[in-house]
């Protein structure tokens, strides 16, 4: 029997590591005073009577955010979000890991790009590594983040980044040879979010500008849930008592993406991104390094 229940556990992680829906449901991942600490404009924040959901609101005084309690190197961090309803140009929800130092600046970005009424929404992703960025990728969601939560999730691991919606991955970061001085992984991070004015270029290049009769403008978190290594003063090693099925995120089986991903990554791609940093030309002339590197082998 404890055979049987051994093999259990293993075929769990492993489907839990091959749909990448790892989501603890217990309370620690849900309350998020457990988790977060507000960043600014503590009275621009709510949360649900039991402590489950957080709203950031946008006005023309103020936006808001937060930011994690922890700092993490490497692991699996997943958030649900509901995005700002109807007429929310200009208004951008931005939610991302960084090392908060801005000289030297690993982070990586989802970016909620606010629209018109009836128009999709945006999603823009970025990396920074070592301080630089301008890696910008752009998709149109294709379902609605504003009727309902959807999951925004990245793995990060020693041999690739992924960002995913809803478990599709829609992009993939590799650390090759090639691609060693652009990939983050010698600092930690800590998980941010926040909801701020950005009508100078968030939406069709700040030809639409905020409607500020219809703040405030408010963003809604759920279900924080973080399994990595937490940074302290200097990078600790993981727990090497750790069992191996709660390390998933850093075993061989987290180090590309598996065939259904890989078929969802293209659909993804060919549908419905609209802008690809490396093939704008009018900013790089030489295409960036990264470019050339396929997101799988």
């Amino acid at each position: 029997m404890k055979i049987m229940g051994l093999v259990t556990v293993v075929l769990l992680v492993l489907g839990c590591v091959a749909s990448v829906i790892c989501e603890n449901d217990d309370g620690a991942a849900k309350v998020f005073d457990d988790n977060f600490k507000v960043m600014w404009a503590e009275d621009h924040v709510k949360t649900s009577e039991n402590g489950h959901v957080w709203h950031l609101s946008l006005d023309q005084q103020s936006g808001s955010g937060f930011q994690s309690k922890h700092k993490y190197k490497f692991g699996w961090f997943s958030m649900k979000l509901k995005l700002v309803p109807g007429d929310s140009a200009g208004v951008v929800t931005a939610y991302y890991m960084s090392s908060n130092n801005e000289m030297n600046r690993d982070e990586l970005d989802f970016e909620f790009l606010g629209n018109r009424s009836g128009e999709p929404y945006a999603l823009q992703t970025n990396i920074y590594a070592k301080g630089t960025g301008g890696r910008e990728q752009r998709h149109i969601l294709w379902f609605d983040p504003t009727e309902d939560f959807h999951t925004y999730s990245i793995l990060w691991n020693s041999h690739q980044i992924v960002f995913f919606a809803d478990q599709i991955p829609v992009r993939v970061h590799r650390h090759t040879k090639a691609t060693t001085h652009v990939f983050p992984r010698e600092q930690g991070m800590y998980m941010f979010s926040s909801i701020w004015n950005a009508d100078d270029w968030a939406t069709r290049g700040g030809l639409e500008k905020t409607n500020w009769a219809l703040a405030p403008f408010v963003s809604s978190y759920k279900k924080f849930h973080a399994v990595g290594c937490k940074w302290e003063d200097s990078y600790p090693a993981c727990n090497s008592t750790t069992a191996e099925t709660e390390k998933w995120w850093d075993e061989s089986v987290a180090w590309s993406l598996n065939d259904k991903q890989k078929k969802d990554y293209r659909w993804v791609r060919s549908n419905y991104m609209v802008y690809d940093y490396c093939y704008d030309k009018t900013r790089f002339s030489t295409q960036p390094v990264e470019c050339s590197v396929a997101p799988w082998d």
